[in-house]
Parts: C-alpha cells; sequence; structure tokens
C-alpha cells in the first residue's frame, strides 16, 4: 500500500525564506500530494504572509492548497473577512485553530469582538458552506487541557461543529497516534485523523519544539541522536526513525501522513520515496 501525503509548509518572511518555499515546492508537488497548508504563526503574527502565500501556491502551482486561520487577536468581522477572501480566490480549504497567543503574553484571551474558541470558528466557517475544514488533533494530551479525555471530547466536538478530518500535533513514536485513535474511535469520533510527521532535521530543536507543545520525548531518542552526531549520522539516523515510524502506522492500516516539512524538502522526500510516494507530476514555469 502506497500512503496518500499531505505537506504543511510556513510562510517565508523575507527573499531568503521565499526562495527556500519556492524550492521546496518544487521538490515536493511531484509527489502529487492531497492537499498542501500554509501555517499562522503564533499571535497572527503572519496573517498577511499567510494568505499571500497560500494565494500564490494556488495560483502558480495548482496545488489543492489549504490555509491554516485562527481566532488570535481579530474580530470575527476581520477573520471572517479573510476567509471570504480565501472563497474569493477559489481557495476552499481551511484548517482552522484556535492558535497561540503572542509569545511572552501569557494564557490565549479572546479579543473582545472575536470568537472564543475554535469551535465558534469552525462553526461559523461551516454555516458559509464554502469550505472543507480541518482541525487540530492531539495524541499526546495538549498543555492546556485537563487530561486525555477532555482533550478527545473537545475534538469530538470540532468535528461535530463542521469539520470533516483532523491532522494531529507531531509524535515520535506509532503507538502514540494508535493508542489516540482508539481512544477517539471510543469516543463515537468516526472522520479521519491523520498523524502529523514531523522529520527530524535538526534534534536539538525537534526536542524543544516537543516540549513547548506537550509531545512526549522518549529517553532513547536522546541517546540515538547523541550517538549519530557524534558519528555524523544524524541524517541517516533521522530519515531511517521516520521512514520506520511511517511504516509501522501504514502496517495498522494508516493510508495517509500529514509532513510537517519545516519548508526543507530532502528529509520528507527521501522517506517518501522510501515508503513508494514517486514524483507523479511535474511543475513548470513557477515563480
Amino acid at each position: 500500500m502506497t500512503p496518500q501525503i499531505s505537506l504543511e509548509f510556513f510562510p517565508p518572511q523575507n527573499l531568503e525564506g521565499s526562495f527556500r518555499l519556492w524550492d521546496t515546492i518544487h521538490a515536493l508537488a511531484p509527489l502529487a500530494p492531497r492537499f498542501v497548508s500554509v501555517t499562522y504563526g503564533a499571535g497572527g503574527t503572519t496573517r498577511d504572509l499567510t494568505r499571500d502565500a497560500v494565494r500564490a501556491i494556488n495560483k502558480s502551482t495548482g496545488l489543492n492548497t489549504a490555509a491554516h486561520l485562527t481566532c488570535v487577536d481579530a474580530t470575527r468581522e476581520e477573520t471572517m473577512a479573510i476567509a471570504e477572501g480565501y472563497a474569493a480566490a477559489g481557495i476552499s480549504e481551511i484548517v482552522a485553530l484556535r492558535g497561540d497567543p503572542p509569545k511572552g503574553s501569557g494564557a490565549f484571551e479572546p479579543h473582545a469582538d472575536g470568537f472564543a474558541n475554535s469551535i465558534e470558528l469552525i462553526e461559523a466557517l461551516a454555516d458559509t458552506g464554502k469550505f472543507t475544514l480541518r482541525v487540530g488533533a492531539y495524541p499526546d494530551i495538549h498543555p492546556e487541557a485537563r487530561g486525555s479525555k477532555a482533550d478527545i471530547d473537545w475534538l469530538k466536538a470540532k468535528l461535530d461543529a463542521g469539520a470533516s478530518e483532523a491532522i494531529t500535533q507531531f509524535f515520535f513514536e506509532a503507538e502514540t497516534f494508535l493508542r489516540f485513535r482508539d481512544e477517539c474511535a471510543k469516543a463515537g469520533i468516526d472522520k479521519p485523523i491523520l498523524p502529523g510527521i514531523l522529520p527530524i532535521e535538526n534534534w536539538k530543536g525537534a526536542r524543544n519544539f516537543a516540549f513547548r507543545c506537550g509531545a512526549s520525548v522518549p529517553a532513547w531518542l536522546d541517546d540515538a541522536f547523541a550517538k549519530a552526531e557524534r558519528d555524523g549520522r544524524h541524517d541517516l539516523l533521522a530519515t531511517a526513525l521516520c521512514t520506520e515510524l511511517c511504516s509501522d502506522l501504514m502496517d495498522e492500516g494508516v493510508d495517509a501522513l500529514h509532513f510537517y516539512t519545516l519548508n526543507r524538502p530532502e528529509l520528507t522526500r527521501d522517506v517518501c520515496h522510501a515508503l513508494g510516494v514517486t514524483p507523479q507530476i511535474q511543475l513548470e514555469n513557477v515563480a
């Protein structure tokens, strides 16, 4: 079985970043992803950049492009105006998230005239009838959740509000996702849940990111990457571990994978090739 794939990019913030984004798209678009998504910075800091990147990718490549949209630091009117702008540009896919507060600002605080949470945002977007909606999910407990049951109940509420699919935070062991998938099924969730896959470009960075978002870090990974870095085998280990993780998921019936590319295509491409996902299309005249 060859899995379907989807890809996540982040919007460029300078000229160098723009070149890197388009190099990543050129490298990975031939793998014919089911969709690609573009992230939103914490506190809505890349709102305009995200909008520009989504429109450019959609127009220049023909890829099915999804925009991240959050509730942070915006009124309902402003948020829905962004969504309507996407619809007018022919973009019908949105990843609807509450969003993280600006760095250093503490806990999330809804805008006085904004959406209070992701469920309100999803309901408003669903009511337009213009979008396919995806939401976030957390195989490890979200840092703000009261526990795993509360996390799953909230996910079910988001899906019931109008979302058609969920994408998980990344994780390091297949069992983490498989346990979560089983718990979701027991809770009555029957919509697809895509496992979020993070090819590890830099172990220190991935480890720090995991701690910030509540993803558990197995001790054996620290040891494995410490040895690999001493021997100059970091990328080899990262490719092998990511391929094994994906293979283990596929052995348990997972047929779609969502890759967090970090706008660095090499490891994602190598893992996909190892899984049998080979080039299917060719992009032309992309600037």
